[in-house]
């Protein structure tokens, strides 16, 4: 079974079998650097898979050497940034993939080799899960280009990391490797190679698929009450109070015990 939609661009493959959609960055000689185009297509893509039945689990890799560069400077050419920003022609694309991603009722894994950098960190970091090769290469590099984040760097890098640690990586612009990324918080496992990355996410994201779709989006909701900053006793009454009558397989799933 296919997804009924086709993406506006053979800048993105689209995969789907075992109730696991990839969305591949399909840009391998431009090491998968970030064009409007493709922020775009990923948006329609997560946003599609959430109405999609078949669709349990999403996950985000890129092709070729590695998972993306970045932002595509070659776009900003001819364009004068003002304060820092890159401006629409990117951002507006980008926030609402990100968005998308962060609103998705389903979990979405980025799956990160070869080198995630700037942009590409920031998009990672809005997915529910990063797994990395230990010889992935990341980095924040804002402040060596003279600019600011904008697809929500210094919210989520210091959400995962905590904000001494974030202020570290973005002033020195530093590039880290895939077991500092797990240590630091920016990953939830590094392994050896390519093919055992392969491996590891294919694992989890069947572990998630034979679960019940509509309690793991209940869970995503739920642990989304965590980042809103709010305080612990108002969250943990918020918890209790949302209800998700969708979750409708809880007495099918208990008789199969």
């Amino acid at each position: 079974m296919t997804l009924p939609l086709e993406v506006d661009t053979d800048m993105l493959e689209v995969e789907h079998a075992a109730r696991v959609l990839t969305i591949r960055l399909n840009r391998p000689d431009a090491l998968n650097a970030f064009r409007p185009e493709m922020l775009v297509g990923i948006e329609a893509l997560v946003t599609a898979a959430g109405d999609h039945d078949d669709v349990a689990v999403i996950v985000l890799e890129g092709a070729g050497r590695a998972f993306s560069a970045g932002v595509d400077l070659k776009v900003l050419q001819g364009i004068d940034p003002k304060g820092g920003k890159i401006g629409d022609v990117f951002d507006e694309a980008a926030r609402n993939a990100y968005l998308a991603i962060r609103h998705s009722a389903l979990p979405v894994i980025a799956k990160v080799h070869g080198a995630c950098f700037t942009g590409a960190l920031e998009i990672a970091l809005h997915c529910d899960f990063v797994f990395t090769t230990d010889g992935t290469k990341f980095g924040d590099t804002h402040a060596k280009f003279g600019l600011r984040p904008t697809w929500g760097m210094s919210q989520t890098l210091a959400q995962a990391v905590g904000v001494r640690q974030a202020k570290e990586l973005s002033y020195t612009a530093r590039t880290f490797m895939g077991p500092e990324a797990v240590a630091l918080g920016v990953a939830n496992a590094s392994v050896a190679d390519e093919d055992a990355l392969d491996a590891l996410v294919a694992e989890r994201a069947a572990s998630i698929a034979v679960n019940s779709r509509a309690a793991v989006a209940a869970m995503k909701k739920l642990y989304g009450l965590a980042q809103e900053g709010r305080a612990l006793e108002a969250a943990l009454e918020a918890e209790l109070a949302l209800e998700f009558p969708e979750i409708e397989d809880t007495s099918e799933r208990l008789a199969g015990f």
